[in-house]
């Protein structure tokens, strides 16, 4: 008696260790159906346990998975393997799904004929997520959840191998930056510049085919694969598509922000070898595209690949030219059209540069930008300009030169300009009246409320501002009014046309009505014929300037020009 209780309570407990230990046992005939299985594992799944007696098993493992378990299953029969371990996804009661390692024992016979499948089976769904979560943050990007350049690469050399394996097979590849994006980010400030790139992600997708891949690559640059394109054709459609989808405006809090992009395109037709390649050529076209103007594309080609390798140069020699002193000034002739006399100058940086002569600023601007180097030479630009016209004062008392700057974009965001014109003009000995400074149209209206803020600080010097290349960009009228300006420079494709485009001598008009109205100063720009000037006059256009009067002039050639006295 005291045996059989014995016997009892050994059974109970091993039955107890059974039902409760923290894994999954079962036992799976040659047919596939569920002989045995523990509490544990039956609950593990959300089931009772004569709810899977003589199911089929085959019927929790996940779908997708489903083949490779059978193929498996009836290997570990036909080949009679004693032990084996893999990783399944099985599929609860409710629906979801888990993660089991599972541990499969063949049992066999006394002749070696297998009977049934032995398995225990833990639960290691947490463990799974945690390496998928690596797998996310090592392969994608944090901030918007695309591919990261990892993913990318890797993506793109297994498209390179493709085609070359099958010819007819092509691909392209899109390199896109985004169009003044510093801009926003410092006005707006870095989170909303976050939210606008993750927004721009989820545009970006809508642009594309589900076989394609858009990753970003760090900052604003992002770059999209397209495999198993027919021509460039397609890839030039994208670009378009997504030129159009960045047309309509970002909603972000109370700001309504517009932005553009540059974007340069790669075909496989070139005949690449490795991703990098690849990707060095879009990037080349995508600046081609950015030094065009806003919201372009530009296809690759070889050409571009020996321009920026001249690029390259030309930034060495950038570097070199400041400390060697190559830079230089000239000064283009400001005239008073109803007296015809000088009022002023416009300073104009040159570079003489000592293989390829005199550059002006379209050919080395943004070597300058990518060096770094524009700000300082912007300062050097005000400095010397205003030192030269506190010599002109000196030299001719008389007379009430002013002198006329522009200000590049990043010149115009460092937050210390006004202290630093404030000492500029201290340390020339300059009156504040004499100095103009020409921002452009688009550059105000890109961050209205901090650019509004900067000017008033440059009108408090007591120096005039002048907007350039009024009519090119998309100031609001309604606003103008609202800036401290004392000056609209008409752009100089208004003027040439005026003769030929009555649409252009309507817009010229109106613009000088418009300053009439504001009280604000006006000053054509580009002037070349008699016909134009005398156009300008009758509209009561207050100042001119264009090669009709004189093309730039170097320093010593001003005061000789002064001296002469001219009348136009």
């Amino acid at each position: 008696m005291a045996k059989a209780e014995a016997l009892q309570e050994s059974e109970e407990l091993y039955q107890n260790l059974y039902d409760f230990a923290p894994d999954a046992y079962l036992t799976i005939a040659a047919d596939g159906k569920i002989v045995s299985i523990n509490q544990y594992g039956a609950e593990a799944l959300g089931y009772r346990k004569e709810e899977l007696m003589d199911r089929d098993f085959s019927c929790l493992v996940y779908e997708s998975d489903r083949e490779h378990f059978q193929q498996l299953f009836t290997s570990i029969f036909s080949e009679k393997l004693a032990l084996v371990e893999t990783e399944v996804r099985k599929i609860r009661k409710d629906g979801s799904v888990i993660w089991e390692r599972q541990r499969s024992q063949l049992i066999s016979n006394d002749d070696g004929e297998p009977l049934e499948l032995r398995m225990i089976c833990r639960d290691i769904t947490e463990r799974k997520q945690v390496e998928e979560q690596l797998r996310q943050n090592a392969f994608h990007d944090a901030l918007t959840g695309l591919p990261n350049r990892i993913l990318f690469m890797d993506r793109l050399e297994q498209a390179i191998g493709h085609t070359k394996r099958h010819k007819d097979h092509l691909f392209a590849v899109l390199f896109l930056d985004l169009d003044r994006f510093k801009v926003i980010n410092d006005s707006l400030g870095h989170l909303t510049g976050d939210r606008l790139l993750v927004e721009l992600a989820n545009r970006l997708k809508l642009c594309l085919r589900q076989s394609d891949t858009v990753a970003r690559l760090g900052g604003d640059e992002f770059t999209i694969l397209l495999p198993d394109i027919e021509d460039s054709n397609d890839a030039v459609r994208v670009a378009e598509r997504i030129h159009e989808e960045l047309s309509l405006p970002f909603a972000l809090d109370a700001n309504e922000i517009y932005t553009s992009a540059s974007i340069g395109i790669t075909l496989s037709t070139t005949g690449y070898d490795c991703a990098e390649e690849v990707l060095r050529d879009a990037d080349i076209a995508m600046y081609r595209a950015k030094s065009q103007g806003a919201a372009r594309y530009e296809i690759f080609n070889s050409d571009m690949h020996a321009q920026a390798v001249t690029l390259l140069q030309l930034e060495t020699d950038l570097r070199l030219a400041i400390e060697r002193q190559e830079f230089c000034l000239q000064y283009q002739p400001i005239i008073a059209l109803e007296s015809g006399k000088i009022a002023g100058f416009e300073a104009l940086i040159r570079w003489q540069h000592p293989q390829k002569g005199l550059l002006l600023p379209d050919n080395f601007l943004l070597a300058a930008i990518e060096t770094g180097l524009l700000v300082p030479l912007c300062q050097w630009v005000i400095r010397t300009a205003c030192l030269e016209a506190s010599q002109w004062r000196s030299q001719f008392p008389d007379l009430s030169l002013t002198i006329n700057v522009n200000l590049a974009s990043q010149h115009f965001q460092q937050s210390n300009l006004s202290q630093e014109i404030a000492q500029v003009l201290q340390d020339t000995n300059l009156d504040a009246s004499m100095l103009k400074l020409e921002i452009t149209e688009s550059l105000i209206m890109a961050s209205a409320e901090a650019a509004t803020a900067m000017l008033y600080q440059l009108k408090d010097l007591g120096i005039d501002l002048s907007i350039d290349d009024f009519g090119t960009g998309y100031s609001s009228l309604a606003r103008l009014h609202h800036f401290p300006i004392d000056e609209l420079k008409i752009d100089r494709s208004f003027v040439n046309n005026m003769s030929n485009d009555p649409g252009n001598s309507e817009i010229v008009e109106a613009i000088i009505a418009l300053a009439q109205k504001l009280n604000l100063d006006v000053t054509a720009e580009g002037i070349e014929t008699s016909e134009q000037l005398a156009k300008l006059r009758a509209l009561k256009c207050k100042y001119g300037q264009g090669f009709f009067f004189s093309c730039p002039l170097d320093s010593e050639s001003v005061k000789e020009l002064v001296l002469a006295n001219p009348q136009w």
